[in-house]
């Protein structure tokens, strides 16, 4: 499959220390700044829920039970998934603190705690690793994590994080774009570019990759976006590894000062289309307040626009296992809390 594949899927490239978007891109640094943050004193948008979220809970009694199609999701919230595929269990980006923060004690904060604690998740085949941002990548979820021994996917440099973390390195899989890691003889993960930048602190910017994955079992075929702005790459990784059965693409935390690096929904469906996806996952949506737009702002202009370009979508209710049967599916569970 690599050898057809454009260049621009087959590596990242670095100058100095810092890796590059395939196209040039303004992550929002330091010059962005001042208006981003006078952007959010004046909005005047329902950024965080007038009415507490949820609780949600899930039942860990159903992973005792295959899905019957094959593909089961359960939202953990934001980038967190639980993605049961062809007899393989996949989490992603876990976060499970109550702040995407470097410290809990400020920072965006959860609307809604985690549905299912750690301890009863079930046993993983993978964990995968998107980059480094607080939002996706959680020192306290790992280190809770790490004693499961459980093998991690990450971007390149990540892995440095998961070993201080209590990681062993055996288990820590670092990757480069157009890189494949086999699970078993027919499971296969490989990463993807993605629009976006690194970094956990103001002084090392980019020295990490970010990155999307192609899930690819003997029956179903997903792509999880994890960050990234809208680029023309998305045409070409639906072409070297589409079409999917299911894209989960981010569609919330937009900003007027940020149009490279997130998508909101019209990217989103956009990117659905360019990735030749047969069914849509929104996330990155109603769990942080990460943006100057209403919590359930992202959700409710994708519904039209899905509409609009005969979409199949698929909204399940947060921590609630949810079979992908592609079938138009909409849970409309923020609905009550507007």
């Amino acid at each position: 499959m690599r050898q057809n594949m454009p260049s621009l899927l087959k590596g990242s490239v670095k100058i100095g220390k810092k890796y590059q978007n395939v196209i040039p891109t303004d992550a929002a640094g330091l010059n962005r700044m001042l208006p981003i943050l006078w952007e959010y004193i004046t909005n005047k948008a329902e950024n965080n829920p007038k009415k507490t979220l949820g609780p949600f809970q899930t039942d860990a009694a159903a992973y005792q039970t295959p899905p019957t199609s094959g593909l089961r999701i359960t939202w953990m919230g934001h980038s967190s998934l639980l993605i049961e595929i062809d007899g393989k269990r996949l989490l992603t980006d876990p976060v499970w603190s109550s702040r995407a923060s470097f410290t809990q004690y400020a920072g965006p904060k959860r609307f809604w705690p985690a549905p299912l604690s750690l301890n009863e998740l079930p046993t993983l085949d993978g964990i995968i690793i998107s980059h480094d941002h607080y939002d996706h990548f959680d020192e306290a979820t790992i280190r809770k994590l790490a004693p499961k021994n459980i093998p991690y996917y990450c971007s390149l440099g990540v892995g440095q994080y998961l070993k201080k973390w209590g990681v062993a390195g055996n288990l820590v899989h670092e990757m480069d774009w157009g890189d494949t890691a086999n699970l078993g003889t027919d499971f296969t993960i490989t990463t993807a570019p993605a629009r976006h930048f690194s970094g956990r602190s103001l002084n090392n910017r980019d020295e990490t990759l970010w990155s999307s994955f192609v899930l690819k079992g003997p029956k179903h075929n997903v792509y999880f976006g994890a960050d990234s702005g809208w680029f023309n790459t998305f045409h070409d990784i639906g072409e070297a590894y589409g079409p999917f059965d299911l894209t989960i693409l981010e569609i919330g935390a937009y900003g007027k000062y940020w149009p490279d690096i997130h998508m909101g929904p019209l990217s989103a469906v956009n990117a659905h289309l360019a990735l030749k996806g047969k069914q849509l996952l929104p996330i990155h949506w109603g769990t942080f307040n990460l943006a100057p737009h209403a919590w359930y702002e992202p959700i409710e202009k994708l519904l039209p626009l899905a509409e609009h370009h005969h979409l199949t979508l698929f909204v399940p209710e947060p921590g609630k296992p949810t079979e992908v049967t592609c079938e138009d599916y909409n849970s409309g569970w923020w609905e009550k809390y507007r």
